[in-house]
């Protein structure tokens, strides 16, 4: 028997109440608890929406402890490091973690099992030998270098390189467990355990005696990484084998590989995009700043996973339209994810800068310094999000080249922006140049899609009928 919101207010409310009620009901019984693809969709975004709130949560109490423990400069040192791990972690696979979100469900809707097996098998050995050889580069790299890093960053540095081949193939079976639809296996992992462990274990060790430093932060953000990254493999891995496990494997490597590689530039350039701007205060400025802007914008992250919610659900369900031959059903299901993409975002920025200054002060004294930078950074997260992720249906129905072009002169005017505002302005700097270049990216992306699929993708706003197929 299937759940109904509207028959279960008809139960339990009053008449009157109900009856006021019921065509709001009945639309989220529309979208939600239907059993068709977009019913199916919206359930997965959900769920990535609900576990991305117990992971703000979560997150940000760890970080707040963090901070407190290891006090600024410390902390400044730790985020800086452990960020560009998690950048170079994922940017090791290759761009293989996001194409195996399009190619599970294309070879399962085409009864292509082979390719299916092959490509499963193959994305974790590659995505192991490739982060693998980054790993060995940038030990090499850091050697030869070392002198021009600052003393404080090198030991960090060493030990956070270990890690890159766990965290890579932490992205890639989180692609595969999206790309079958399993928001919990796929997200809760890396957005709920590993947080967790990371602040279990570092309150262990400062228990046993060890210093609260950033050096002491790195080694348990390794060990709680392996952990998840075993975990993970242990619960997805069996899942996925069974519906192939007596078909020979086919593999495409090179077929897979072209098509990887500009997801990699777009994931890339998306995730430096992301994150440039912690990057390049560490370079500017000292790490006391960059654990006020850090703290910020891990604040900020409460606007941001509705957006990464939303594409959770949807990315799969992108390339299955996309590949299935039916353009309308593809722009309907496009007009939609915007919809849940933009208000969700408008209603949390504006619940963060009500609750932003006083989150900042529990990470200690000085940090609500970076409270006047919210306003500018929401303004940009929502400007984004007015064009939902427009970048994963670009991806998912093979317009993987002209994205990556689109996210590299983001990131180019990003940068550029960071290396003259931030000398000039300070934080205020690193805001500014972020927010502007998310509000060119959302205009670029939309006017692509428009002019590769003839999708008007842009936020509808009500009693405006804006989008669908031009």
């Amino acid at each position: 028997m299937r759940f109904s919101a509207a028959s279960t207010a008809d139960r339990l409310l009053p008449e009157p109440l109900a009856a006021r009620a019921r065509p709001f009901l009945d639309r989220l019984d529309s979208v939600v608890f239907t059993a068709d693809d977009r019913g199916q969709a919206s359930r997965t975004s959900l769920t990535a929406f609900a576990i991305r709130i117990v992971s703000a949560a979560i997150a940000l109490i760890s970080q707040i402890m963090m901070a407190r423990w290891m006090g600024g400069f410390e902390y400044g040192i730790f985020v800086l490091v452990w960020t560009t791990m998690i950048i170079v972690g994922n940017l090791s696979c290759l761009g293989f973690h996001t194409s195996i979100v399009r190619y599970i469900p294309e070879y399962r809707e085409r009864g292509r099992l082979g390719e299916l097996r092959g490509v499963m098998a193959a994305s974790r050995a590659f995505v192991l030998a490739t982060s693998t050889l980054f790993a060995a580069a940038g030990l090499i790299g850091l050697w030869l270098f070392s002198d021009a890093v600052e003393s404080y960053y090198v030991v960090p540095f060493y030990l956070g390189i270990v890690c890159l081949p766990m965290i890579a193939l932490s992205d890639t079976l989180e692609g595969t467990a999206r790309a079958n639809s399993w928001a919990i296996l796929a997200l809760a992992p890396i957005y709920l355990l590993r947080p967790v462990l990371i602040l279990a274990l570092m309150g262990a060790a400062i228990f046993a005696g060890y210093l609260p430093d950033a050096k002491t932060g790195i080694v348990v953000a390794i060990v709680a990484t392996y952990a998840t990254t075993l975990f993970q493999l242990a619960a997805i891995a069996p899942q996925t084998g069974r519906e192939v496990r007596d078909v020979p494997p086919l593999f495409r490597i090179r077929e897979w590989v072209v098509v990887s590689l500009p997801i990699f530039l777009v994931e890339g350039f998306f995730f430096m995009l992301t994150n440039a701007d912690v990057l390049m205060v560490g370079w500017f400025m000292n790490p006391d700043d960059v654990a006020v802007y850090f703290a910020t914008v891990k604040t900020l992250a409460l606007v941001h996973f509705v957006y990464f919610a939303v594409k959770a659900g949807v990315a799969q369900r992108y390339a299955q339209y996309a590949h299935g031959g039916n353009p309308e059903k593809l722009a309907a299901f496009a007009r939609e994810t915007v919809a849940w993409t933009f208000w969700p975002s408008l209603a949390m920025g504006a619940a963060v800068l009500v609750i932003g200054k006083p989150m900042l002060a529990l990470f200690g004294p000085g940090f609500d310094a970076g409270y006047p930078l919210l306003f500018v950074l929401v303004a940009g997260v929502v400007a984004r999000a007015s064009v939902g992720p427009a970048e994963s249906l670009l991806t998912m129905s093979g317009n993987q080249n002209i994205c990556a072009v689109v996210y590299g002169a983001t990131l180019a005017l990003n940068v550029i922006l960071n290396v003259f505002l931030i000398p000039l302005y300070g934080l205020w700097g690193a805001a500014i140049s972020t927010a502007v270049a998310m509000a060119c990216e959302a205009a670029m992306l939309s006017f692509t899609v428009w002019r590769r699929l003839g999708i008007v993708m842009i936020v509808p706003f009500p009693g405006r009928n804006n989008m669908g197929v031009a």
